[in-house]
């Protein structure tokens, strides 16, 4: 149907009176319409004819809808033949004719004020439907979307490389392809995820940090799963060649501290200049094969860099993840990943994402994959622009790399660049894709190489063919060298900021004390408003209140002991990052160290004006993710090894939902990959009737986890003993994740208070009773809240013949200490004591320890095994409860 024959007359003056009094109430289509309609007018003095004036509005709609769904008629499947045209691209789609081809029509936003239809279509067939497919009509800034306009449509998304640029791509494409012939050749049947299909990455990659180092940005942070890692890592990073050869060999220990990893897991990082006075420092983040697991973490890692170097813009720091196709669509914390773009906390200037599309996941296709039309959809909910280019065109994969890098550093805004390829030998080496795709690698092995149809291409244009052979001795004859030398040693962690710290772990004391009067003095200050701040009048009355527990010496509760180490640490030059869910208030109301005044919702915090020697306090509310934020603070984390990075569940359950990160980078990160962290984690935990959700952070779980001295677990249960255990966090000699079980009802608990002398000393990771030992018949062991729940019923039925001893830090268990507690009660029982049921809590993990001291003297005392880790009855909870202190304290038996 014609584009005019398809509304009434009224219909279409009612839309045209409303356009005129208020455009922005329709849709863009109708807008674009009556524009050209007016346009018509114009050039006839009021008396143009309707006809043509409707004629001027549908070529308006037409350049508007190439620039919408162009995309879909785009030639970007090497797979594919290329689509000849699409219904809702044809000119009869409006009203139009070839009649109309050669006659001329004013146009709006196009980058001529006037010009013929055939000219036109030519333009936007060009530049929106060959090797380039793009959707940027999504962006709703206009300016956005014009700045693309005027950068795609005057060189029709094809500009034109000289000889020389070219055989650069085509220098990188030998690279590419050269290098997975020789692995092929040289350790047959080894799996490698070879780049073969997607061979332009490397020219894109290659131009996008020539592009960017020509543009002031000094550090580039690569996050990518294991599909052509090796060759990224060969050809991008210049990683000594004889270094994968040998680890292919699997006969050396070159670079292997701890455990290690599978090669195409690793990391790198390397000072480049690509372009003559332009050095730009590259960093690939390890991964392991949770594949966008690594999204937040380079995120992360590149946001501490960023404010290290006051790099507020993102300006000199720039983030680029390359995903595959079914794992950008299927996987949730690229969601995440992308929610955080734009938030203060997390921000850092935009993300270029390459997605290389191999069109399948293992063996399943995308219609099997993902609901959406295209693998990059998810890109759209931050308004990100995609291009989409064939894979087979690297002149134009490079032209959008170059356009996308452009757009991020103008904008500081996430771009997609999506490469449409295939793998050649299906999801790995030893793989047989022709089980499941039998007419897929039909294409595929029919299909020549891009090296060849590059050469091809290049030949045709007029390159001399001994150019070409040229390069491919060249980058043969540095294969055949680097396979016969031999590898030397790299230390591939604990440099530049990590340079003076440890990787051992050393039980000693470190002294964390500090004076009564600089306790005092600080108190002061976190408990001040500025002259024109009103505070809620209940929180003016906590901090009286806390102000005066210090200056009285006792009572000091677990919020002002986190604030006063908070304080300390940055009066003594240590940086603090707090992320979380809630964290400025805190989720149980008790932290308050960001306040709001009651009138203007003007902000106050008062731990900013503590901070000395250009350190810096931050606290940031987060996203309702632990996945993707906990991933963001363990990258932070890594990046700033002398500064504080903590992050806070909203409840202890909550981390489940980042077990990912848990157990792929806090817990095993070094061990596999020499990368240290010193994350903090604060896990709210403790049995309150609360139910299943609410009540335990799973200690079991990261005890199963602790090995080779790889992280600190400690349940505290003191304020003071918090205090001590958050400074100690930055003045060990080594770096270590610190899991920390904190209280939720003990925050109010009025027997959970220090006084100032305990904030002396040290952090103790066994606090013994104080009993006399020959008196004692029977020894309590526990961990955190319960020990409360003990004393109370200790000290109500006068039970002197019971010790209570506390076990603060779970992981690594200072036997010694232990020991030398335990042998001071010769007559007595021992007897562990936990509130979680016995197949959880740390009764699994800390049986054995205290067997071997005791010599199997060690009765468990807590709730039986349950499937979930606390009931949803207030009532049952109780019961359950008062049963465990009272089989606790029972006599002992003979």
């Amino acid at each position: 149907m014609p584009f005019n024959m398809n509304f009434s007359p009224e219909w279409i003056e009612e839309q045209y009176l409303l356009w005129q009094e208020h455009p922005e109430r329709l849709p863009v289509d109708l807008q674009a319409f009556f524009s050209g309609f007016e346009l018509g007018l114009e050039g006839g003095e009021g008396k143009a004819d309707l006809r043509f004036a409707i004629k001027q509005s549908a070529v308006q709609s037409l350049i508007y809808r190439y620039r919408d769904i162009g995309h879909l008629l785009a030639c970007t499947d090497p797979l594919s033949p290329c689509q000849i045209d699409h219904p809702l691209l044809s000119l009869e789609a409006f009203g139009l004719d070839a009649s109309d081809l050669d006659k001329v029509f004013h146009t709006r936003r196009f980058m001529k004020e006037s010009a013929t239809l055939r000219e036109i279509l030519q333009v936007m067939h060009d530049t929106y439907c060959r090797s380039i497919g793009v959707e940027f009509m999504h962006i709703q800034e206009p300016t956005e979307r014009q700045w693309l306009m005027d950068r795609m449509e005057p060189v029709r998304n094809s500009p034109s490389f000289s000889i020389g640029q070219k055989l650069e791509i085509a220098g990188h494409i030998y690279q590419a392809a050269l290098f997975e012939a020789f692995l092929n050749r040289k350790f047959a049947g080894q799996t490698r995820f070879s780049l073969e299909g997607g061979e332009s990455l490397i020219p894109l990659l290659k131009w996008l940090v020539a592009g960017a180092a020509e543009r002031g940005v000094t550090d580039l942070i690569l996050g990518m799963p294991h599909r052509g890692r090796l060759n990224v890592l060969a050809n991008v990073f210049d990683k000594p060649l004889e270094e994968i050869f040998t680890e292919f060999a699997d006969n050396s220990q070159h670079g292997i501290i701890g455990e290690g990893d599978v090669k195409y897991h690793k990391g790198y990082s390397i000072d480049v200049t690509p372009v003559a006075g332009h050095t730009i420092h590259l960093t690939l983040a390890a991964n392991p094969s949770h594949l966008e697991a690594i999204d937040p973490v380079v995120e992360g890692k590149c946001r501490a860099r960023q404010d290290r170097c006051c790099d507020s813009r993102g300006d000199l720091v720039l983030p680029v993840l390359i995903h595959g196709d079914a794992a950008f669509s299927g996987q949730g914390v690229v969601a995440e990943t992308f929610n955080l773009s734009q938030l203060e906390g997390y921000r850092t200037g935009g993300t270029v994402h390459i997605v290389l599309n191999n069109q399948i996941g293992f063996t399943t296709l995308a219609a099997d994959a993902r609901s959406s039309c295209y693998a990059t959809d998810g890109a759209k909910m931050v308004q990100a622009p995609v291009f989409h280019v064939q894979g087979d065109d690297p002149e134009a994969v490079v032209h959008a790399t170059r356009l996308a890098l452009e757009y991020r550093q103008a904008f500081r805004r996430d771009v997609v660049v999506e490469v449409i390829c295939y793998r050649r030998y299906g999801h790995n080496e030893g793989d047989e894709p022709y089980f499941t795709q039998p007419l897929m690698y039909e294409k595929i092995k029919n299909r020549q190489p891009l090296h060849e149809l590059y050469a091809m291409k290049l030949r045709d244009e007029g390159v001399d063919g001994a150019e070409l052979e040229k390069l491919s001795r060249a980058v043969s004859a540095h294969l055949e060298t680097a396979i016969e030398q031999e590898a030397t040693d790299s230390d591939v962690g604990f440099r530049e900021g990590w340079g003076g710290i440890k990787r051992d772990y050393v039980p000693h004391k470190v002294e964390t004390g500090v004076g009564a009067g600089e306790l005092s003095s600080m108190m002061e200050v976190l408990t001040a408003f500025p002259d024109d701040f009103t505070p809620h009048p209940k929180l003016a009355t906590l901090l009286k209140r806390r102000l005066e527990a210090v200056k009285q010496g006792s009572g000091i509760d677990w919020a002002t002991a986190e604030n006063l180490a908070f304080a300390s640490l940055l009066q003594e030059g240590t940086s603090l990052r707090l992320s979380g869910q809630d964290v400025r208030r805190g989720t149980f109301s008790q932290r308050h160290c960001t306040f709001f005044d009651y009138h203007t919702e003007k902000t106050h915090v008062p731990l900013a004006a503590m901070a000395k020697d250009n350190a810096a306090f931050n606290a940031y509310d987060s996203m309702l993710s632990e996945y993707a934020v906990l991933g963001f603070e363990y990258g932070y984390s890594v990046e700033s090894p002398l500064g504080l990075t903590v992050w806070e569940a909203q409840y202890g359950d909550f981390a489940n939902g980042a077990q990912v990160i848990i157990d792929q980078f806090v817990a095993s990160g070094e061990s596999k990959w020499d990368r240290g962290s010193g994350l903090v984690m604060l896990l709210p935990h403790g049995y309150e009737g609360q139910g299943a959700e609410h009540s335990s952070a799973r200690i079991e779980r990261f005890l199963q986890l602790c090995a080779m001295n790889n992280m600190q677990v400690c349940y505290p249960t003191t304020p003071a003993q918090y205090f001590h255990l958050l400074r100690r966090q930055v003045k060990q000699p080594f770096r270590k994740p610190l899991v920390i079980f904190t209280p939720k009802s003990l925050l109010r608990n009025p027997l959970c208070v220090s006084s100032l002398d305990d904030f002396r000393g040290w952090f103790r990771e066994i606090l013994p009773a104080e009993d006399n030992p020959d008196k004692v018949r029977q020894v309590l062991i526990c961990s955190g809240k319960i020990y409360f729940e003990l004393l109370k019923e200790k000290a109500d039925t006068g039970r002197e013949d019971v010790a209570l001893v506390r076990i603060e830090q779970l992981y690594p268990l200072r036997l010694d200490l232990l020991r030398d507690t335990l042998r001071r009660y010769r007559q007595a029982a021992f007897r562990w004591v936990q509130e979680e049921p016995c197949n959880m809590g740390a009764w699994i993990f800390i049986r054995p320890q205290l067997e071997e001291i005791t010599g199997g003297k060690v009765a468990y005392v807590g709730r039986e095994e349950e499937a979930a880790p606390a009931v949803g009855s207030h009532r049952q909870h109780v019961v359950e409860q008062e049963r465990v202190i009272r089989n606790a304290f029972s006599q002992v038996t003979d």
